[in-house]
């Protein structure tokens, strides 16, 4: 386990993303992760980089695990931690913490790098995003 903390932003909860039972839209919980790894990769120079190369990150699955409900008012954590495997994708996993420390969700995310000539992924992710200047420290816990 990793002694450095994955990249986070902070939201809160506003009235018209909830949904009749009064908490938060099963969707939005997507939209915080993608907020939290858009901030990270803003941050990282992986945008800036990325876009002068023509490649751009796309969302290949997400999938979230509900544990706790939010509700309107609520200020949640939103961490972003990627991990860099073998092949054309990367991982982003989320975690969404209430102010208290619960845990509300958790969203795994597979990503591609889209070369936005050829509409092809690129075939290593990681040198990519290296050769783009990101800094892949603050992208992953693991690096």
């Amino acid at each position: 386990m990793s002694e450095r903390e994955p990249f986070s932003v902070q939201i809160k909860v506003r009235h018209y993303e909830l949904d009749t039972l009064g908490h938060l839209n099963h969707a939005v919980y997507h939209s915080y992760a993608e907020v939290a790894r858009l901030e990270m990769m803003e941050a990282s120079g992986a945008l800036a980089g990325l876009r002068d190369e023509n490649i751009a990150a796309v969302l290949l699955e997400s999938t979230v695990r509900f544990k706790r409900e939010l509700r309107a008012g609520d200020t949640v954590t939103v961490t972003c931690d990627g991990r860099f495997g073998e092949g054309k994708v990367l991982q982003a996993d989320s975690v969404i913490f209430k102010a208290d420390g619960t845990v509300s969700a958790e969203i795994d995310c597979t990503l591609g790098l889209m070369d936005l000539a050829r509409r092809k992924l690129v075939a290593d992710p990681r040198a990519v995003l290296e050769r783009a200047g990101a800094d892949l420290k603050l992208m992953s816990t693991t690096e």
